[in-house]
């Protein structure tokens, strides 16, 4: 596995490790990685060697910023200036960005070497990271399975050991679901916390940049540096946690198993009570689908005709936006109606509780071209599967995290448990989840990989 950030942080500082050394070893994971799993779309070698020597520099002059030498990587839907950014799409095959995204500028600032860009579905427009152009990616767990998706490269790479942490994007779930479904952390913070220039676009009211890494505490240095302010440790004792249970997609019994099993570790140290009154996350899903497929169509029809997407699109994509050029702005204006009626059910469903828990994902990885899940009497498509308990709270904008459940790996595949705070409580939540993850582990000191 990949070293924690802390763990490298204190080895540069300590003069047993330079940052050189610690980038050569993470470019070659990643070549090693895209070419097992296939989760890296670029790797950028050269600037990532670039940006360590400059580090070597300042840890001698003792000028180190906050992510001094880190090697990280950044979602191919994220803008790298010089560096190939193909937004998953083959119809950007040839774009190289002139000016780095917001976030992914602030990750320099910070020291931060990026090592690559990961694969992404298609304009994250997809919950599987498969493409018939670049070749599907892998979950390392199991290579027949899918690691999620929209940022299932960024998980699938954490998870293999290629990266300790990087950046993700989330529009309903596409950090939080590959999170769960590789065992590491993803996290997406309230709705605007972190500026979106420079991401191309899914659903602009929904779209959310994300961090994933391989410990809470990964995510947590790459919050603080990011403008997030993190504390190491929960800001109260006791809180108050709301236990999801969603009847409209039931969980697996794996995960229902493992949920159990999170819950009763958690119970102890906190009260905890199950969450009544909620909005049904069915419909919400719904209102979801309905903004996407709107603001989706909105997005690409302003680039091209439906003519030119036919033809440079992959065609889940073309499929997606034919059905969008079929919505109209009463359609639109209804589904934003259910998401104001859904958002503030939630809110008041919420009133009561510092965080709600519940699961993930019902399910573990699925196989990688599955179409169609099944547990138990429900059946319903592998989006619906997976979104519907992560697209509630982009819809609400709330801050929400996954983390791996332990123990929480069923035949060999890793289940999240998902927290979500109120709205702006980001840093109540990352440090809650510092303390979940410890109950949950006995330790944090790094994500599980098969490889590494």
């Amino acid at each position: 596995m990949a070293k924690t950030i802390d763990e490298m942080r204190s080895d540069f500082c300590s003069g047993l490790l330079l940052p050189s050394v610690a980038i050569e070893t993470a470019i070659a994971a990643a070549q090693d990685c895209r070419s097992e799993i296939n989760a890296f779309a670029e790797i950028d070698v050269a600037g990532a060697r670039l940006s360590a020597a400059a580090s070597d520099y300042r840890f001698r002059d003792r000028t180190a910023r906050a992510l001094e030498g880190i090697p990280v990587a950044v979602k191919d839907l994220v803008d790298t200036a010089g560096l190939a950014t193909r937004y998953g799409s083959s119809a950007y095959s040839k774009n190289v960005p002139s000016v780095d995204a917001v976030m992914v500028r602030a990750l320099k600032e910070n020291g931060a070497a990026i090592v690559g860009k990961t694969t992404t579905h298609e304009f994250a427009w997809g919950v599987t990271t498969v493409s018939d152009h670049f070749g599907d990616t892998l979950n390392p767990w199991d290579h027949e399975r899918t690691p999620g998706g929209s940022s299932g490269g960024m998980a699938a790479a954490i998870a293999y050991g290629a990266v300790s942490a990087g950046l993700g994007t989330d529009t309903g779930g596409s950090v939080r679901i590959p999170a769960a479904l590789c065992g590491i952390v993803g996290f997406k913070p309230t709705y605007g916390m972190l500026s979106t220039k420079g991401v191309f676009p899914l659903a602009p009211s929904l779209d959310h940049v994300g961090i994933m890494g391989g410990c809470v505490g990964d995510v947590r240095t790459i919050a603080s540096a990011l403008g997030i302010a993190c504390e190491d440790q929960p800001s109260v004792v006791r809180y108050r946690l709301g236990i999801v249970i969603e009847d409209e997609a039931p969980m697996s019994a794996d995960v229902r198993h493992s949920f159990d099993l999170a819950c009763a570790t958690l119970k102890p140290c906190h009260d905890m009570t199950s969450v009544h009154g909620l909005p049904s996350f069915k419909r919400g899903f719904e209102a979801f689908g309905g903004i996407v497929l709107a603001e989706g169509g909105m997005v690409h029809f302003g680039r091209r005709d439906m003519e030119q997407i036919r033809a440079s699109y992959g065609s889940e994509t073309a499929g997606r936006l034919a059905l969008a050029a079929q919505c109209t702005i009463g359609s639109y204006a209804d589904s934003q109606r259910a998401r104001r009626e859904f958002v503030g059910q939630l809110e008041i469903a919420m009133q009561d509780f510092d965080f709600l828990l519940l699961p993930t994902c019902p399910c573990t990885a699925p196989g990688r071209r599955t179409e169609t899940i099944e547990i138990g009497a429900w059946k319903g498509s592998i989006r619906e599967a997976l979104m519907t308990y992560t697209a509630p709270f982009n819809l609400a904008g709330l801050p929400a995290l996954s983390l791996p459940i332990l123990p929480g790996v069923t035949d060999g595949l890793p289940i999240g448990l998902q927290i979500v705070a109120g709205r702006g409580r980001d840093s109540e939540l990352v440090a809650f989840a510092g303390q979940v993850e410890r109950l949950l582990r006995g330790d944090a000191t790094g994500v599980q990989s098969k490889y590494r």
